[in-house]
């Protein structure tokens, strides 16, 4: 079949051959925006907006600090900050009025239920604090596009053969990311197809998730003295790809080689 924008990144994850080709994919996703955040596109007007109002969340401001570049990370910060303090001036005044209410408040308030409706508004305004310093542009991008990958995935897997023969040979998908992935498989499938590609991307998670087991027992066995002098066969690296195939990528060895 002819290949397009989309299908070559997931052409590209696939043929790794690690544990969760949509991890590869979305770890790739994840430093072209981490890259892009910090490049020229600091200084185009619509990317700022987005920038300022969103912000960035825990995880990526520390991708972001990571990669030296300092002053972009900077001038993000500035504007983003100037915001911030829109955003939390009107929710502090919101809590500060709840909170004049709770102190002025005597016993008729209290039996009137005054007291209950301005605590109220406090937990409101407090959750509307959490929310905004939770919020991450980055993190939403890259769900929308995995979203979008996760379509083409499929587009793939009814129109080409041999990348069905791929997946099915496969080490599988990391757990959450198989979720998603039958999730949207609900969307593009109906009846029976539904039913046999649920039946063969199980089969494969399966095998797959029997392997991870066997590797992680062997692991912790060979700090038995009484097998010290056997092979490690696959299991030297177990401890990484159990966590990574139970949560998702997040420890040892990039999943997305430098040169690739």
């Amino acid at each position: 079949m002819r290949y397009h924008i989309d299908t070559i990144p997931i052409w590209d994850a696939v043929k790794l051959d690690g544990e969760c080709p949509l991890c590869a994919l979305e770890r790739r996703t994840e430093l072209g925006e981490a890259e892009r955040y910090l490049g020229a596109s600091v200084m185009e007007p619509d990317i700022r907006i987005k920038v300022n109002d969103r912000g960035f969340c825990r995880k990526h401001h520390g991708m972001l600090f990571s990669m030296s570049n300092r002053l972009g990370h900077a001038l993000m910060l500035e504007s983003h900050m100037m915001k911030n303090r829109e955003k939390t001036e009107k929710i502090f005044g919101k809590m500060n009025q709840a909170a004049d209410q709770l102190t002025a408040a005597g016993l008729g308030d209290r039996l009137s239920g005054k007291t209950r409706a301005a605590a109220s508004a406090v937990t409101e305004q407090a959750r509307a604090l959490s929310e905004m310093a939770e919020s991450c542009i980055m993190c939403d991008t890259i769900q929308e596009n995995m979203l979008r990958y996760l379509h083409t995935f499929f587009h793939l897997y009814k129109q080409d053969a041999e990348f069905r023969t791929r997946i099915g040979k496969g080490k599988g998908f990391c757990l959450p990311h198989l979720g998603q992935l039958i999730e949207v498989a609900a969307e593009e499938f109906s009846g029976r197809e539904l039913g046999e590609f649920i039946r063969a991307v199980t089969r494969v998670e399966a095998e797959n998730l029997d392997r991870i087991q066997e590797d992680i027992s062997w692991f912790i066995k060979k700090f038995d003295y009484r097998v010290e002098g056997e092979s490690w066969t696959n299991s030297k690296d177990a401890v990484e790809r159990t966590v990574n195939k139970t949560r998702g990528w997040c420890v040892g060895k990039e999943p997305v080689p430098e040169e690739s």
